[in-house]
């Protein structure tokens, strides 16, 4: 039943871009997209089912109440605070006041006395609450130099200058808030300037008015520049992710486009490169033609010529004298063993001979030495 009851639901939220876009704005600081909805329709489901449990910032119903409860019993608290705060900073700006106009002109002694007398007073104000602040923290802590509110009261002026001063306060402070309430007021109507002290008295009875109407209009600026970041978020998310799909896009292109370019580009270079090749050879047989003509001459050639005849004409002289002697070798060898024998000896003898030959004629190069 409760699924029934949540599918229900959905379907009245609506269906389709309808639903998407209802989701992204109840979930404006989700970092989801229409696309992340449309691919994954359970989540989106979910998402539908938890606007009517969580409000735009994520939190529940009871969590939103629980802490507006709280933020009212904070205004509550900070208005209470804010009632003395601002109380005691307008007598401080007044004390400043007083200061800075006594040192541009001299003033009447009973006002010297009484901003004087408002001073030592908020002084002693003030040193007493931090020598006692039990009052705010509800304990008890050691004192100061052995210091007590009764020590700091002795210094409090006389009652007369006192008396006197709280009569007239009221009176001066109405007359310091008028006058910051009228600067506001140039500050937000510059043109009232000009105008008479009637008209500004009367205008600042609507100031407050004419102040809240200006912070809602900031709050609803805000408001707006929050969700227009919020848009320029969203709508960035989807600008980058176009623009990633549209890159890989483009290298897709690119990818097939050199694919079917690189056939075409690598014959060019070898056809390139063949006919640097041929190029090169034909410079060198070239450059070998030019060292041939310049190392054989006419005259070397010639020369050459003569020694390559005498050459051919020894080298048949001696094939000659070679064919001679084998048909000798091959008549002596026609005679058998006994020859063979015969040759030895004869080989021997002529060793013989010659070595004889050559001692007679070292025998006699000696004598005649």
């Amino acid at each position: 039943m409760s699924g029934c009851a949540e599918t229900r639901d959905v379907l009245l939220l609506g269906k389709g871009d309808i639903l998407h876009q209802q989701v992204l704005a109840s979930f404006p600081l989700c970092d989801v997209t229409e696309e992340d909805l449309t691919q994954n329709p359970q989540f989106c489901k979910l998402l539908a089912t938890l606007t009517q449990y969580v409000d735009k910032t994520g939190l529940t119903l009871s969590l939103k109440t629980d802490l507006d409860k709280a933020e009212q019993k904070l205004q509550s608290q900070r208005r209470q605070w804010l009632r003395p705060e601002s109380l005691y900073r307008g007598l401080q700006e007044m004390i400043q006041d007083h200061s800075v106009r006594k040192h541009k002109s001299t003033l009447p002694p009973d006002q010297n006395m009484f901003y004087e007398t408002m001073e030592k007073c908020l002084l002693v104000a003030n040193c007493v609450k931090l020598l006692d602040p039990s009052s705010t923290t509800h304990q008890d802590q050691p004192s100061v130099l052995g210091l007590t509110s009764q020590h700091v009261m002795e210094l409090m002026p006389l009652e007369k200058n006192v008396t006197r001063m709280r009569q007239g306060l009221p009176r001066q402070l109405e007359k310091h808030l008028k006058e910051k309430c009228l600067s506001l007021l140039s500050y937000c109507q510059p043109e009232s300037e000009n105008e008479s002290e009637g008209l500004k008295t009367v205008k600042l009875a609507h100031l407050s008015a004419l102040l809240e109407k200006d912070k809602k209009r900031a709050d609803k600026l805000e408001e707006s520049c929050r969700e227009n970041t919020v848009l320029l978020q969203r709508q960035t998310q989807l600008y980058l992710s176009e623009l990633i799909r549209c890159i890989r896009l483009l290298q897709t292109l690119m990818l097939d486009h050199r694919l079917r370019v690189q056939t075409d580009l690598d014959r060019k270079k070898l056809d390139y490169f063949e006919g640097k090749c041929e190029l090169v050879l034909q410079k060198i047989k070239t450059e070998m033609v030019e060292i041939q003509l310049e190392t054989y001459t006419v005259a070397t050639v010639t020369a050459h010529r003569k020694i390559r005849e005498k050459l051919e004409s020894e080298r048949r002289a001696c094939a000659a004298e070679k064919q001679g002697v084998e048909l000798k070798l091959s008549s002596f060898q026609m005679l058998g063993e006994e020859f063979v024998a015969l040759a030895d000896e004869y080989c021997r003898l002529r060793r013989e001979i010659e070595m004889k030959r050559w001692a007679l004629r070292e025998l006699t190069q000696f004598k005649d030495q």
